[in-house]
């Protein structure tokens, strides 16, 4: 681990507990060239998650792109942090739970969809538009429609612009 200080990489750990949620561990941690000290979050991976894009190409799994994703869908959205951190906790889970090694971005789409879904309407549709590659105002106006008579139960979900 490197100092944010003054870059070494010669740390030590001097206290290591679970945080609340247990999804991840709270090192503190102290530099032994500068002796600054700083705080680290590491979460437990339970395997090495592979991503394959509609074009057959294999990515690593990234946590830190799908937050980013989920962030831009809720950005000045009153969203607690808290339900966004376990919402992606949960989709995270929810793959390597599968017990497979390579998730289509399709599924992680469909996924994160249907967890915006239940956290907030306008993140949802943020989502959606660039997922199912909305292109004209109509294609808005159609997917509100259907969410607002119910339509949407997962069919016709799977998106066309799977390496956002």
């Amino acid at each position: 681990m490197r100092c944010p200080y003054c870059g070494a990489d010669n740390t030590q750990v001097k206290d290591s507990r679970p945080t609340e949620d247990s999804a991840s561990i709270r090192r503190r941690r102290i530099c032994v060239d500068c002796g600054g000290r700083f705080t680290t979050f590491e979460r437990v991976q339970l395997r090495e998650l592979w991503v394959v894009k509609k074009s057959g190409r294999r990515v690593p799994f990234d946590r830190d792109k799908l937050e980013r994703s989920v962030e831009i869908a809720l950005r000045k959205r009153q969203v607690d942090e808290e339900r966004v951190e376990r919402m992606i906790s949960g989709i995270v889970r929810q793959l390597e739970s599968r017990g497979e090694e390579d998730i289509p971005s399709g599924e992680i789409g469909l996924l994160v969809m249907e967890a915006l879904k239940g956290l907030d309407d306008v993140a949802y549709v943020r989502f959606a538009s660039v997922y199912r590659d909305f292109r004209e105002a109509k294609d808005f106006q159609a997917f509100i429609g259907e969410l607002a008579s119910g339509e949407l139960t997962g069919r016709g979900l799977v998106g066309a612009d799977e390496d956002a």
